[in-house]
């Protein structure tokens, strides 16, 4: 097993209700499957306990924790239960991502701006400055940062595409900062998914889903079709394996070609 033992975080193993899985469930799946033990870290504890159950039902091991990882003190106590569950932290995986109120600049108000920052990029700040004691004590631990291509390709939506690239610029630091303690940190570039965050948020709105899948499979180079959520968690699962053990600084777009066609 490529994670045997291992002790991982997911942050956002729950997910939004849909058709098809999300990338956070997807990962924590994976990671156990390949015999890491995961605490499942979501906002909405029912949806990371299915995550945790559906682990179980495979016969994997994990364990369910509440937190709204835009508070430091929340992200303090979800490092705490890690180590208290496991001893120690291998592997912490931040997937938390919204754009929820963004716009263009004429009309992005404060308080949408200061809420994506804070899901996209506080989230991840608060959960490696409590990780990171306990990886450099072991000299040994993988961060894992979910981006977007959204960071490197141009869109409308400011506060998303910027909070992205914020995460990009997080990801170096950590990579650079804590090379010395044999620890490493990348960051994943979804491009467009079928994911129930993607798709049903659209649906709610009243965009036809079948309308909505067709237009964003039609957007994708390679093979004219959305990724999964099992694409960013194979993604996710090289990089937290030792196969990557000389790669850190990375940002790796997981996008069917997309970004490639920015030049």
């Amino acid at each position: 097993m490529r994670l045997a033992r291992k002790a991982a975080i997911v942050v956002g193993g729950g997910q939004t209700p849909g058709d098809t899985i999300g990338n956070g469930r997807a990962t924590a799946v994976l990671f156990a499957r390949e015999g890491a033990r995961v605490l499942v870290v979501d906002r909405d504890l029912a949806s990371a306990q299915e995550t945790v159950s559906a682990i179980q039902a495979e016969g994997g091991e994990a364990r369910a924790f509440e937190a709204n990882v835009t508070r430091e003190a929340e992200c303090r106590a979800m490092i705490e239960a890690a180590l208290e569950s496991f001893g120690r932290i291998d592997i912490l995986h931040n997937n938390v991502g919204t754009g929820f109120g963004d716009t263009g600049i004429t009309s992005l108000s404060e308080e949408a701006w200061d809420y994506i920052y804070a899901v996209n990029v506080k989230s991840a700040l608060f959960a490696c400055k409590h990780a990171l004691p306990s990886m450099r004590a072991q000299h040994s631990g993988v961060i894992l940062n979910v981006s977007s291509i959204a960071s490197i390709c141009s869109m409308g939506l400011l506060a998303y595409k910027t909070s992205k690239a914020a995460m990009n610029a997080l990801t170096h630091a950590l990579a650079t900062g804590n090379a010395k303690y044999g620890i490493r940190a990348n960051a994943i570039l979804p491009g467009l998914m079928n994911t129930p965050m993607a798709i049903e948020g659209h649906a709610a709105r009243g965009v036809d889903k079948a309308q909505l899948i067709q237009a964003r499979d039609a957007l994708v180079p390679l093979g004219g079709k959305m990724g999964t959520a099992w694409d960013v968690a194979y993604a996710a699962l090289f990089l937290a394996s030792d196969e990557a053990k000389f790669i850190t600084g990375v940002l790796l777009p997981v996008d069917g070609g997309q970004s490639a066609q920015v030049g």
